[in-house]
């Protein structure tokens, strides 16, 4: 087998291996879609989302909170399809973390900030079950990045010292704070610089 320092990687989803599950343009179009105010979606969304990804509400009152405070000419379910519907994979990086995985025999690890029904939904639709190990997520261990404890948690979890582990990341605050705990970390840009990157590290597709 061929030889790498890194044993295990962490791994964001949104933006690396799925699109953004719930993002800026996705509440843009959803105001559009459905006729919402769209500064008053965002400011309720702004001041709630955060304890929805840490698991302290379902999706059904995080939407009770920012869209259904008042009646709608539309479903719940309506909205959450739509919801649903805006991720998509990204074919590329899945397949090289699937043969890296499979050359290397590595483990592998979601760390990533999502609300407990979109993750699950995301795992299922792009059988990511298949491929991660575990699942350290936001709204199931009631930890959200930048929080330096989820990061812990991870290593707890996977029993790696941090000098054999790579974190991929695409929002920079989050590659340092993996590498502030000596965490080697990539900031994901595109498919071809993160490759590369990889290999920088012995991990060759």
């Amino acid at each position: 087998m061929p030889f790498s320092p890194i044993n295990t990687l962490f791994l964001d989803v949104g933006g690396v291996l799925l699109t953004n599950g719930w993002d800026t343009t996705g509440r843009k179009k959803a105001a559009e879609v459905f006729g919402l105010d769209p500064v008053e979606f965002e400011e309720r969304h702004h001041l709630t989302f955060d304890t929805y990804e840490q698991g302290k509400l379902t999706l059904h009152e995080y939407l009770k909170r920012t869209v259904f405070y008042q009646n709608r000419p539309f479903s719940m379910e309506d909205f959450r399809q739509f919801m649903f519907s805006l991720s998509r994979p990204y074919p590329e990086m899945i397949e090289l973390i699937k043969n890296l995985k499979n050359k290397y025999n590595l483990r592998l690890a979601v760390l990533s900030n999502e609300g407990r029904e979109l993750q699950i939904y995301r795992i299922q639709k792009f059988g990511l079950y298949n491929l991660i190990d575990y699942f350290i997520v936001s709204s199931f261990v009631h930890l959200r990045k930048p929080d330096v404890d989820i990061f812990q948690l991870a290593l707890d979890v996977s029993q790696s010292p941090p000098q054999s582990v790579l974190y991929i990341e695409d929002r920079p605050m989050f590659v340092d704070i993996a590498r502030s705990l000596g965490i080697e970390a990539i900031r994901h840009e595109c498919f071809e610089k993160t490759k590369a990157a990889l290999a920088s590290f012995g991990l060759v597709s």
